[in-house]
């Protein structure tokens, strides 16, 4: 028996054009006083990234895929095919790394390698969809001789980040001061350039405010003004606005703003035509407002969640989308007189005229670090299997 272990370093979370490095630590778990004769012999172990396509039939028509030979290659169980019994079609893969061959580990010993590859940055980001999913995994295969190849999957997840792919590094960098007591590989130091670039992009993009008012008008005037100040966000920001309604002619009892995603299926992959759009709520805001001169709202984009994107398949976009309630009467008819005496009490009236009408207002959401989505992610950065 053999255990693997295969453990991310950095976290289960990277940007595309990023080097993923993974420790994989193979351990003949019997005690080191057992006799030679329990020594366990591996013959090889291979690892590659894929990422994997998975679509609904109900609402997308893929054409066929070319994949056959990687179905018969599947039916050999001592072929390493990464995506073996999955779902799906395989989009993207790297290049397999062999890890050794003829491996011996004695009991109690072990032996770790190190794997590390560069995110095609022109693959889609991690996303699960109503319609599609894109799922990123690092497959490890092992196969003992004579033996059926065992694999370990290391899910994890892809961002984004637009304007990567064309920026070129200083090609006089290397004579930039550096410590001489430290060795570090230059794809590392290019993967660390990367990510400071990345964060530094962020920056810039969701920095920039300015005042945006929208005036908040139905067919029978004006109900207030809305007012934010950026419309570009990372995931794991806060997307907040405020509501003046002390200007309005026609009086607000109630509004709603939902933080929601649009996922659009591009017409030639569309099931039906004309098929409507597939909308997810991340985050909502209902209140009362009647009589209230001021409010204002505060939703938070999850960190969990897919920052916008667009492939040749499916597109994703964000949005904010307004629900208003307005009186059909003017604001004094909203209350009526409860009693005749000394002490006046108003109350509400029991039925009123109303209309209702919705708003929606696009925004621009950006990934954010990769630490610190790591911090929610679903995935483990440890994975592990026994053989």
């Amino acid at each position: 028996m053999i255990e693997v272990l295969a453990k991310l370093g950095r976290g289960p979370v990277f940007l595309a054009g990023e080097v993923l490095e993974c420790v994989i630590t193979f351990t003949n778990p019997l005690s080191a006083l057992s006799t030679s004769a329990s020594s366990e012999m591996l013959a090889w172990a291979s690892a590659q990234i894929h990422c994997q396509f998975h679509a609904s039939e109900n609402r997308v028509a893929l054409p066929p895929s070319d994949g056959s030979k990687h179905d018969v290659q599947a039916e050999n169980e001592t072929v390493f095919v990464p995506n073996r019994g999955e779902r799906g079609q395989c989009i993207l893969s790297t290049p397999p790394k062999i890890l050794f061959c003829d491996l011996r580990l004695d009991p109690g010993e072990s032996k770790s390698y190190s794997y590390c590859e560069t995110l095609p940055v022109d693959g889609p980001p991690s996303f699960r969809g109503q319609s599609v999913k894109y799922v990123y995994k690092l497959t490890i295969g092992c196969q003992r001789v004579n033996s059926p190849i065992k694999l370990l999957r290391v899910p994890f997840r892809v961002l984004v980040l637009h304007g990567l792919k064309d920026y070129q590094f200083p090609q006089d960098e290397a004579v930039a001061p550096s410590n001489p007591f430290l060795e570090e590989e230059e794809g590392l130091k290019k993967d660390s350039r990367l990510a400071d670039l990345a964060t530094e992009l962020l920056m810039v993009a969701t920095s920039r405010r300015s005042l945006h008012l929208y005036n908040i008008s139905n067919t029978r005037g004006k109900v207030g003004t809305f007012c934010i100040f950026k419309t570009v966000y990372k995931i794991g920001e806060d997307v907040i606005g405020t509501f003046n309604f002390s200007e309005g002619d026609i009086p607000c009892l109630q509004f709603s703003v939902s933080l929601q995603t649009e996922e659009s299926i591009q017409e030639e992959f569309q099931r039906r035509r004309g098929q409507p759009v597939s909308f997810t709520v991340h985050a909502r805001h209902q209140e009362s407002c009647l009589h209230t001169a001021q409010s204002s709202f505060s939703l938070p984009i999850p960190l969990s969640s897919t920052p916008g994107f667009t492939t040749n398949i499916v597109s994703l976009k964000w949005r904010l989308h307004f629900e208003f309630v307005t009186s059909g009467e003017s604001a004094g008819t909203c209350l009526v007189r409860g009693s005749q005496s000394e002490a006046v009490t108003w109350t509400g009236v029991e039925q009123m005229e109303v209309d209702t009408f919705s708003w929606d207002l696009p925004i621009k959401v950006l990934p954010t670090n990769p630490i610190l989505a790591s911090y929610v992610s679903q995935f483990s950065s440890t994975n592990s299997i026994t053989i």
